[in-house]
């Protein structure tokens, strides 16, 4: 019995005791992960392709469009080419160059359009690298959450095992009960079943950090550090106007909004004609007088079609803004209730330390003293065995929770 309560200091010692053993290897910080996150993440790297590739757009439409040179030969008389080059003077070969020239203001206007995209793909980086750095933040908590149960489980497993032997010692001379043993024998093997279903959700948030990280599945298990509270202190009125100026999906969809009113102003501009120049030399026999010929064209938009191609650009304009107070509606809330998360778990996280805990635990040394002296039964004692640690599980959750809400709402 003096060795179970040997096993309970080291189990009730300190919160932090525990977590700080070398069990699962040197531990990674949170920010060498992040920084290898983002520059290894291929969805980040393709974002950011995707953006390079948007920004070679401007110069192509800003750009007049390609001129066009012909040969032109024509033959009197005869289908074969020259013929009565020499004898008419309708015969001739020419070289001519034209020039499409839209109507002032389009280039510019089909510039800022494609300017806007490449704005808006440059946010998306932004916006895809911040989902990739909170996906990675809860994973890493909750690598630092199993971490830390899974050795409280392991410890709690061998207080059970001498529960167990020290239940059956006293069976066998005559001062316990069978039942008592097979019950003690009965949270073993759940505390076995815990621990394996631990090491399972292990696995697959291994899985998924690795993948987040672009490392092989092959590679050694990320190891987190222990989670320490993290000072709650925020003011919300601070918040919004943070995500307002800061929140990459809101940026992506204001970005979006802007683009679409340079769509707007470029379908107007749209309907003004295009115009064209031409130059062609025409070249006939020696004998004949050479021809100069000079040609300006205009090309008239379809006003039904165009019309229609403002009205459409106008209600993509209005959908735009409604997409961006939707995504300012829908992260103000989302911040919201990161705050009420955070805030209400910092206020659980004392009641846990202060109160609930080293009650427990006090209760639980008490019953096994009492049990040692034949004056508390086993059942009661395992009863607040698996009440403490069944508390202490509630605490490390609430704790991964905390920092979680914390570390999104910082993202």
């Amino acid at each position: 019995m003096n060795r179970i309560f040997v096993l309970l200091a080291m189990l009730f010692a300190s919160a932090g005791s525990l977590a700080g053993q070398p069990t699962f290897g040197k531990a990674t910080p949170l920010a060498v992960l992040i920084a290898e996150a983002e520059q290894n993440n291929p969805q980040v790297a393709a974002a950011e392709s995707n953006w390079r590739a948007a920004t070679h757009v401007s110069r192509q439409v800003t750009t007049l469009p390609d001129p066009h040179f012909t040969v032109q030969e024509l033959s009197v008389g005869s289908p074969k080419p020259f013929a009565g080059f020499s004898n008419s003077d309708f015969s001739y070969i020419g070289f001519g160059a034209s020039q499409d020239l839209p109507y002032p203001g389009k280039r510019r206007l089909r510039g800022e359009v494609a300017e806007r995209e490449a704005d808006t793909r440059r946010k998306q980086v932004d916006s895809v690298r911040t989902l990739i750095v909170q996906q990675l933040k809860l994973d890493y908590f909750r690598v630092a959450y199993l971490q830390r149960t899974l050795q409280l489980l392991l410890d709690s497993g061998t207080v059970l095992d001498q529960l167990v032997t020290s239940a059956t010692d006293r069976y066998r001379v005559g001062q316990g009960d069978q039942q008592e043993i097979l019950h003690a024998q009965l949270q073993r093997t759940r505390l076995r079943r815990e621990i394996a279903l631990h090491h399972q959700e292990v696995g697959m948030v291994q899985v998924e950090l690795k993948q987040l990280l672009h490392r092989s599945q092959l590679s050694p298990e990320i190891v987190a550090e222990r989670l320490t509270p993290s000072a709650f202190n925020v003011d919300q009125e601070h918040v919004a106007e943070t995500l307002r100026d800061r929140n990459p999906a809101i940026a992506v969809a204001n970005q979006f909004l802007q683009k679409q009113s340079a769509e707007v102003e470029l379908a107007k501009r749209e309907g003004r004609p295009d115009f064209n120049i031409g130059y062609q030399y025409q070249r006939t026999g020696s004998q004949f007088r050479d021809y100069y010929v000079a040609t300006f064209g205009i090309q008239l938009p379809r006003r039904s079609r165009q019309s229609e191609r403002v009205a459409e650009v106008v209600a993509m304009q209005e959908r735009a803004k409604q997409e961006l107070d939707a995504e300012l509606q829908s992260q103000l809330a989302s911040a919201q209730n990161q705050l009420v998360i955070a805030r209400t778990t910092a206020e659980l996280l004392k009641v846990y330390k202060e109160g609930l805990i080293p009650q427990s635990e006090a209760r639980f040394r008490a019953g096994l003293a009492g049990y040692q002296v034949n004056r508390q039964t086993f059942a009661a004692v395992l009863t607040s065995f698996t009440d403490t640690l069944t508390l202490q599980m509630e605490y490390e959750q609430t704790l991964a929770d905390h920092e979680s809400a914390i570390g999104l709402k910082s993202s």
